[in-house]
């Protein structure tokens, strides 16, 4: 209940909300009192007693947030590992022809999966170009 009101008014201090809830016991009434009157009481001084500021209930949600697993490459997504190598100077200029309308669902899903792949690995072509065309200029030269 806490994370939820929190979240919905991160301006509001965790320790105001939790004592509040503690209070009523119902987001709605805290979240009414936050609406008309914009705050929250702070809790007396006792309440740190039974509830004492820690900075590890701030840090656990921010350590798990910079913990991202590595992003999926479109390569690897679409399975084009193989085909890297292979793409040439000619499969870049294929990649804007018109597709053609298949008979079959099954066919026409074949044939935008075919040109997504496509276009991807032209995609990368022209950036690995563009790194190329950037690292022989070199970093003084414009």
């Amino acid at each position: 209940m806490i994370d939820t009101v929190s979240n919905m008014f991160p301006d509001i201090p965790v320790d105001n909300v939790r004592y509040d809830l503690l209070r009523t016991g119902s987001v709605e009434i805290t979240t009414n009192r936050i609406l008309e009157r914009g705050f929250l009481d702070a809790p007396p001084p006792a309440y740190y007693t039974l509830f004492p500021r820690s900075t590890t209930s701030n840090a656990t949600p921010n350590a798990s947030a910079q913990k991202k697993p590595p992003t999926e490459t479109l390569i690897s997504r679409y399975g084009l590992q193989e085909r890297v190598e292979e793409v040439g100077e000619k499969e870049i200029e294929e990649v804007g022809g018109k597709a053609a309308w298949e008979d079959s669902p099954e066919k026409r899903e074949a044939s935008l999966r075919e040109r997504k792949a496509k276009m991807i690995l032209a995609a990368r072509q022209r950036m690995l170009a563009q790194q190329q065309k950037g690292k022989q200029q070199g970093p003084g030269e414009s």
